[in-house]
């Protein structure tokens, strides 16, 4: 346990920026017991390995399970390899598609490896649910679904909108909910944390802990992470997310982007810096003291330093100013091949290129993109979108402010 702390001092922290903590009342009552007995909580997340990559809206729950570390308490880390086999239907408006165990099992290695860039893993304890679900025998599944009825169930908003569309709810999905709770029972969990969407199921564990004759454990929600856009959610199918694993100088820009709103909300829940503290920075900010882009700049060197380190993020900084203030380039340019079918050996369309090179999906993009006044070549901005370039000499492509590649004559390669 942390030694110093009172327990009105780790419930405010764990209750920053979180939306739902119920209850505050039994969480004190567990905080005090734990401390009488020098025992930590066990503090649980469930993940089921949907997608290999993490993004930083990801790590908003990663980052609350690390406070809970820091205060002493034990994380357990579940990985749904049973039940991503049925599939979260949570927030669907079908049936979703369950994974195979083989996706599972690859995706698992993946957010293992990423997790432990936020998470201490000398304080974390990783856990299969198939440890446990795989393991039990029908009589047993039947009794964990009488605890539970159907009323309830219905109960629950993406389910309830089905029902009454039409649209069919597969009786596994019913299942769900009911074996991450189980998760609880096993794992005897005293929190457990989710996104916003999850507050259903981390309820239901509330429920099915008391039919198993365990004490409920308390629910705490963490907010979705708004994206770059500042509207959307963040995710990867709609563009506006900042990876883990992107290189530093992508990190760095992109938190750079935000606007000044969206920038303090991700200090709120991403940030190791003290409530006080930024409090302060709020205030210095709103009476003109203190520049936006100075904060901001603060909270991108904490952001790669996490994910990479300190060195790093001072070079991520570097070249972003000698990018953005001294519009410059960066060092280290991509030098991709492009594919040339049919084109022949005289000039090359500048959409073809920006295609092939990564920089657009589409030539549909890339003559928006064009159109836009985003792209440049060689420096220059591009508004001709039927405009072609000479393939005898090397070509700097630019789109936006971060996204550079340098075309080269060798690495054309052409076919009739």
């Amino acid at each position: 346990m942390a030694h110093g702390i009172t327990i009105d001092e780790q419930i405010s922290a764990i209750q920053r920026g979180a939306v739902d903590l119920l209850t505050i009342e039994e969480l004190r009552g567990k905080l005090e017991r734990a401390a009488m007995a020098g025992q930590p909580l066990h503090v649980k997340l469930g993940l089921d390995p949907t997608a290999p990559d993490i993004h930083l809206g990801h790590t908003v729950v990663l980052h609350k399970l690390r406070q809970f570390q820091e205060l002493g308490h034990q994380v357990i880390l579940v990985i749904g390899d049973f039940t991503g086999m049925i599939g979260d239907p949570t927030g669907k408006s079908e049936t979703r598609k369950p994974l195979t165990r083989s996706d599972i099992l690859a995706n698992a290695q993946t957010y293992a490896e990423q997790v432990f860039k936020v998470l201490d893993p000398a304080k974390a304890t990783v856990r299969f649910n198939s440890e446990w679900l795989g393991k039990r025998a029908p009589e047993e599944i039947v009794t964990l679904a009488a605890k539970y009825t159907v009323a309830r169930m219905l109960e629950r908003d993406d389910f309830q909108r089905r029902f009454h569309d039409g649209r069919p709810i597969g009786v596994h999905e019913f299942l769900y909910p009911l074996f991450q709770a189980y998760d609880s029972v096993a794992l005897q969990a005293d929190v457990e944390l989710g996104g916003t969407d999850q507050k259903f199921n981390l309820l239901v564990g509330r429920d099915i802990q008391r039919e198993y004759g365990q004490e409920p454990q308390v629910v705490l929600t963490m907010p979705l992470l708004e994206g770059l856009d500042g509207v959307q959610k963040m995710s990867k199918s709609l563009g506006n997310y900042i990876g883990i694993t992107e290189p530093p100088r992508e990190i760095y820009g992109k938190i750079m982007s935000l606007s000044d709103q969206l920038m303090l909300r991700y200090y709120d829940l991403l940030s190791d810096i003290e409530n006080a503290a930024l409090e302060e920075e709020k205030r210095r900010m709103a009476e003109g003291a203190a520049n936006p882009r100075d904060v901001k700049k603060a909270l991108a060197r904490e952001m790669v330093t996490r994910f990479y380190d300190s060195t790093v993020a001072e070079e991520a900084e570097r070249e972003f100013e000698r990018m953005f203030q001294a519009r410059g380039v960066p060092d280290e340019i991509e030098e991709p091949r492009v594919y040339l079918s049919g084109q022949g050996n005289g000039p090359v369309w500048v959409v073809t290129l920006l295609v092939q090179a990564g920089l657009a999906p589409s030539n549909s993009e890339a003559r928006r993109l064009i159109q836009q006044g985003a792209v440049r070549v060689d420096g220059e901005r591009v508004s001709d979108p039927n405009r072609r370039l000479t393939t005898s000499e090397s070509h700097l492509l630019q789109v936006g402010r971060r996204r550079f590649a340098r075309i080269r004559p060798e690495n054309l390669l052409r076919s009739c």
